[in-house]
């Protein structure tokens, strides 16, 4: 290794054309193990010596830069040992680079001598003038480019040198402040982020010289800019340079420079708080809170100069307008003191001021404003999260108004509002809560229930009252505590409302189910509340819908509205979403219970179980329809268990169940009753007995599909049984889907068994979902479109004109739930049979169609490019069609035939113009908006 060191250290002094081969050689060495102590350093000395770097071609020069890398990573005491000649020699190898690729490497070796302390000396300021001079970095890789570098790899790389040692701070700062100023967008960027990343690692005494000019540049870019991202880097820059500041500890005999920059930054930007209709007061808030957000030093000094101001523009301004604007403000400043928890007695600013805070915001929320009103209660909500800061009495204030606004304030986005921030402060003061607003809600839920009955004028805002009561009740329970008092309440209003006999008495329900429904969800996270929720609701509603259909079946003339589908669909999912989230050993106690309360009459378990006659849902007799209607709360239930929960009785369930679906006249019962069976037959373990159930429902389904009464009840049932078994890549599901494909050419069943496509690919809302613990594999869909397209393709070319339209309405909902990605790569052999199918009269054919291509135009622009000229006919045929939806999603799709290439475009471009200007004067509103963004477009 030595004498070959040698041996190429004096071939350096060759001919120029010999130097490249000598480079190799020594990059090889410099990467041998067993290199004696000094040669690295010799090697080095003869490189920088005798080799005249920038004159050699690019990878010469890569090479040069490899060798210097290999050796400052494994010689580096020895490097060390050059003292300031090796940065020096590197300084004079890099000057003059201008190759992407040589520049990362070399940028690196810089980062690296500034990291590993590497002695610069007197060469700081050439050091930096060798990298500073690519600032801010220019670059657009050329096309096709092989090397993949991109412009935003050199800025981070040469960044990452500039911010990466204080020494640079005196050649630098004045840099970036110069080249702030210029008109180029990107270089004011590269110039901020750069001071950004910075003030990361400088203090006070690299900053001090410079605050002034840098503070001047920071403050004109605000004000002056019309981009918002120039905004964000400069209020990012002054937090930066505030938390700089706030970091660095002054002696006794330096000034504090924090103090002086911030009191600058006061007196620049404090008097335009004064104008709240001047169009400097928000770029000034915002330059304010980027440098009050820093620290909490920083954040007292502000807040206690602007705090009394705005509070006292507040008070001056009578305008709602104004006023919104000064509480934004304010609120700004409130939200900063999140960032610090609690609030501090003796430093805090705020505390002090606190009566006037709370006055400016309980007006705000008792202004007949709606914008007024919004911000009042979105900061209200910010001081109630600050922990300690409300006194009790306080507190109880901002509970009476969140009562008033959410109840009786006529504009809805204030009620929502006001019951949101109602359910963000529960959990800080579940006691207040619990003792002050559920009271409250419950006494005015029950004066709507018995005021209802009065005269018709008030029926309606009773009603009204009642709903928004139903919301604030769901919308407070987010703390265990609550949760206990208010579910009770919900649970007692249903019980009032099945057992009275108004007109509206469904509506009402469906209002009760959906604010159990809310809480259901919000008590998920917490196992103690969900559990306690579980326990408390499902065997309520149980026993109330089983007491409704045992009453039903006694004495059918009596009107139970909590036997209507639209109720029953209502407590879906209250019980799905009660159960999802049950640890297994207290779902299989639930089940226990459950199961043979349906299979055998068990009503043990249920609240006031005095029936007058027993529960059957699964025997016949007219006389039990309504009771079999209940199957669907089953299916809520054991549909979604864990997948580890054993279900008794599991095999008579579901013999009960497929025989309810293939006999059962109502549509409800039958599609919840094939429903159940899906979703257990997916969650079923493979083996024996599935094979047999399943063999059982196939003999089932074969005969009812080919004749009688029955068909739709098996059609159901095969499109649920068969999406329950393609989510889990089951070998029956191939047979079952190529049964469905050829009922495509049934001319009774074919248009429910295409719109059945749809259902096997949608997501569905109640069962066979991930939520729910169901078996679904990755890529189903992607499978499905392998296995069963080419069918359909070749099942449409082969059928009769009747029933071709219910092959492509198939095929356009399989399309329309495929991933796009997967799409375009098949779109070349399946567009004739899209474009075909948009010259379909059915409507469902004819939407599912345009929406699977409206995509396609953004994603795949040169194949649809290809048939521009039909895809113009068509789409501008459709927006005359009689179908509102059809004419806005043909619209929709002329509007993104923009994003093909402008040259395909222009042949067309006046007929579509001309066009589009018939949809402008539609009868429908959205109609016209559509044509207004597509005409505009073109």
């Amino acid at each position: 290794v030595l004498h070959l060191v040698l041996f190429y250290e004096n071939r350096l002094q060759d001919h120029r054309l010999v130097i490249p081969s000598v480079l190799q050689g020594l990059r090889a060495l410099s990467m041998c193990k067993v290199l004696s102590p000094g040669l690295a350093v010799s090697v080095l000395k003869a490189i920088f010596q005798e080799v005249h770097v920038q004159s050699l071609l690019q990878l010469d020069r890569h090479t040069v830069y490899s060798i210097i890398n290999n050796f400052m990573g494994t010689r580096e005491e020895e490097l060390k040992g050059l003292g300031a000649d090796f940065t020096f020699g590197f300084i004079q190898v890099m000057d003059g680079e201008k190759d992407p690729r040589n520049l990362l490497v070399a940028f690196q070796i810089v980062r690296d001598l500034i990291a590993k302390n590497y002695t610069l000396g007197p060469f700081v300021e050439e050091l930096f003038e060798v990298t500073s001079c690519y600032f801010p970095i220019d670059f657009t890789p050329p096309p096709n480019d092989p090397h993949g570098i991109q412009r935003e790899d050199l800025i981070l790389s040469l960044r990452a040198v500039l911010a990466s040692t204080p020494q640079f701070a005196e050649f630098l700062l004045p840099l970036l402040i110069e080249k702030m100023d210029s008109d180029l967008q990107s270089a004011k960027l590269d110039s901020l982020q750069t001071l950004t990343a910075c003030c990361a690692i400088y203090g006070q005494k690299e900053l001090q010289e410079f605050l002034p000019s840098l503070w001047s540049s920071l403050r004109r870019e605000v004000f002056q800019t019309a981009s918002e991202k120039v905004e964000t880097e400069c209020l990012a820059a002054l937090h930066a340079l505030s938390a700089c500041l706030s970091r660095s500890v002054f002696s006794s005999d330096t000034e504090d420079l924090l103090d002086s920059f911030l009191s600058s930054i006061l007196q620049d930007c404090r008097h335009h708080l004064c104008e709240p209709d001047m169009k400097l007061v928000w770029p000034s808030a915002k330059l304010l809170q980027a440098a009050a957000s820093a620290s909490l030093r920083a954040y007292h000094h502000i807040t206690s100069s602007v705090l009394p101001l705005l509070l006292e523009q507040y008070t001056k301004h009578p305008q709602s307008s104004q006023r919104r604007t000064i509480l934004e403000m304010l609120l700004g400043f409130l939200e900063l003191q999140q960032k610090w928890g609690h609030v501090e007695e003796d430093a805090s600013t705020l505390l002090s001021l606190r009566a006037q805070v709370c006055s400016v915001v309980f007006s705000a929320l008792t202004d007949p404003s709606v914008q007024l009103q919004l911000v009042g209660i979105r900061a209200l909500t910010v001081l109630g999260s600050l922990q300690g800061f409300l006194s009790p009495a306080e507190l109880e204030l901002v509970v009476d108004h969140l009562i008033r606004l959410a109840l009786h304030e006529k504009d809805s986005q204030s009620s929502e509002a006001a019951m949101e921030a109602a359910g963000t402060l529960a959990p800080v003061y579940p006691n207040v809560f619990s003792g002050r607003m559920v009271p409250r809600l419950e006494e005015e839920l029950q004066s709507g229930v018995s005021s209802s009955e009065l005269e018709e004028e008030s029926s309606h805002e009773c009603c009204y009252l009642r709903q928004r009561c139903l919301q604030a009740l769901a919308a407070v329970s987010t703390h265990t505590n609550i949760v206990r008092e208010t579910v009770p309440v919900l649970l007692q209003h249903l019980q009032k409302v099945q057992k009275g006999r108004e007109a509206g008495s469904a509506r009402d329900m469906v209002s009760a189910c959906q604010s159990l429904h809310r809480v259901a969800l919000q008590c998920q996270q917490d196992a103690e509340s969900c559990w306690f929720y579980h326990q408390a609701v499902v065997p309520c509603l149980l026993a109330m819908a089983v007491q409704a259909a045992v009453q039903e079946s006694a004495r059918p003339l009596l009107d139970k509205a909590l036997l209507e589908e639209e109720v029953l669909a209502a407590m879906v999912p209250i019980i799905s979403a009660a159960t999802t989230h049950l640890s297994p050993e207290l779902a299989a106690q639930s089940v226990s219970h459950v199961v043979p309360l349906f299979l055998d009459g068990e009503v043990s378990f249920l609240p006031q179980n005095n029936f007058p006659c027993s529960f059957q849902p699964f025997q016949d007799g007219e006389c039990l329809e309504a009771q079999r209607r209940l199957v669907a709360l089953l299916m809520a239930f054991i549909c979604s268990l864990p997948r580890n929960v054993v279900i008794p009785q599991q095999e008579r369930l579901l013999r009960e169940l497929l025989a309810l679906t293939c006999s059962c006249n109502c549509p409800f019962t039958a599609t919840t009753a094939a429903k159940c069976f899906a979703g257990l037959v997916n969650k079923h373990p493979a083996g024996q007995q599935l094979d047999e159930i399943l063999q059982l429902a196939v003999n089932r389904l074969e005969p009812s599909l080919a004749e009688g009464p029955c068909r739709m009840q098996a059609l159901t049932l095969l499109l649920w049984v068969t999406k329950a078994l393609v989510l889990r890549y089951h070998p029956l599901s191939s047979r079952l889907t190529d049964k469905l494909l050829g009922l495509l050419g049934d001319a009774e069943l074919g248009p429910a068994a295409a719109d059945g496509f749809a259902l096997l690919m949608a997501e569905s809302p109640d069962v066979l979902h991930k939520g729910c613990h169901a078996d679904v594999r990755i890529m189903f869909r992607q499978r499905f479109f392998t296995d069963n397209v080419p069918k359909l393709v070749q099942g449409f070319h082969g059928a009769g004109p009747d029933v071709k339209a219910n092959y492509l309405k198939g095929l356009s909902h399989v399309l329309n739930h495929l991933p796009k990605p997967v799409l375009v790569t098949e779109l070349p052999t399946l567009l004739s049979l899209l474009l075909e199918a948009l010259s379909c009269s059915d409507r469902v054919v004819q939407l599912s169609t345009l929406s699977c291509l409206q995509p396609l135009l953004l994603e795949a622009p040169q194949i649809m490019s290809l048939h521009i000229e039909t895809l113009v006919t068509k789409f501008l045929s459709l927006t005359s069609s009689p179908s509102m939806a059809v004419r806005i999603a043909a619209l929709r799709c002329a509007h993104a035939l923009t994003s093909l290439p402008t040259t395909v475009l222009l042949p067309y471009k006046a007929r579509v113009i001309r066009a589009l200007a018939k949809p402008l004067d539609d009868k429908k509103r959205l109609v016209r908006k559509e044509a207004v963004t597509a005409r505009g477009e073109w």
